[in-house]
């Protein structure tokens, strides 16, 4: 998917994905791509929280709503976190154009597990 991080905390996650690569049959950025760029960064975000007790986290619940498309440039992703629990986490991203254009709307929940033993 050519995801880049740009920053990382449990608090808030950046990053970038380019649109070439990602396109459905009509050219334009698949809302699968952006629903998996999404998840990918807010789960990141569950995880770095989740390791800060020796847990990791696996994601429970995701929605979205696409508000409109891209054809070419960087998405970029900023995962801000909502809640940060002991048992779960929440966390809203929000999908950019290049122009700063609002394109898709997430919500993320992850559960805060114990890892489990190799």
């Amino acid at each position: 998917m050519g995801v880049v991080i740009l920053e990382q905390s449990a608090q808030r996650v950046v990053a970038t994905m380019p649109v070439e690569g990602n396109r459905q049959s009509f050219g334009m950025l698949h809302g699968g791509a952006s629903l998996a760029f999404g998840e990918a960064i807010g789960s990141w975000a569950a995880v770095i929280h989740a390791s800060a007790t020796g847990r990791t986290a696996v994601g429970v619940d995701v929605s979205a709503t696409h508000h409109r498309s891209a054809r070419s440039g960087l998405v970029t992703g900023v995962a801000t976190a909502i809640h940060l629990g002991r048992t779960t986490t929440s966390h809203e991203v929000i999908l950019y154009d290049e122009q700063e254009r609002r394109l898709c709307t997430l919500r993320i929940t992850n559960l805060i597990l114990d890892r489990p033993n190799p």
